[in-house]
């Protein structure tokens, strides 16, 4: 049975292996994104240190599945998150995890006061773009706040 859990100290390398894995896997391991950002080796320790945040990490019998969380990117407005490296592994696509990670963190960040959660995305990432759309996201005609991935060309956002 899956367990979503906060994530670890211990967790920060396989998460890491997990993003960047499905990065290349779908050819969007490109500058300004998530791949080359130094703190995809340390979501402990970001998640951490930043208020109004959480990370959390999908697992089943020890081994790390994925994860998910939202953060209060920089220039968002007080009532609005962002969905935040949402990255399963391989072997665990198709089986609804995706979603089920998605609704934990909009549930989660409804309990820290949130009542929008945006998201920025690629082209290269259409599977996660058909997720985002049933869960009734609306696109965006660019970017807010500040990311700092400037990679991402495609923006999502949703009351939740």
């Amino acid at each position: 049975m899956v367990q979503i859990r906060p994530i670890k100290k211990e967790d920060n390398a396989a998460i890491a292996i997990i993003i960047r894995a499905a990065l290349v896997e779908f050819g969007a391991n490109k500058p300004g994104t998530v791949y080359f950002d130094a703190t995809t080796d340390h979501l402990y320790e970001l998640f951490q240190s930043h208020k109004r945040c959480a990370y959390f990490i999908a697992e089943e019998d020890g081994l790390i599945l994925g994860g998910a969380g939202y953060f209060h990117s920089e220039g968002l407005d007080e009532t609005t998150c962002e969905l935040v490296k949402m990255y399963l592994s391989k072997s665990a696509r198709g089986k609804g995890l995706g979603q089920q990670m998605i609704a934990y963190c909009m549930a989660e960040a409804k309990k820290g006061k949130f009542e929008q959660m945006y998201l920025e995305t690629m082209p290269e990432l259409q599977k996660a773009i058909h997720v985002y759309e049933q869960f009734g996201f609306d696109y965006l005609k660019g970017p807010m706040g500040n990311t700092g991935h400037d990679g991402c060309g495609i923006w999502m956002l949703k009351k939740i």
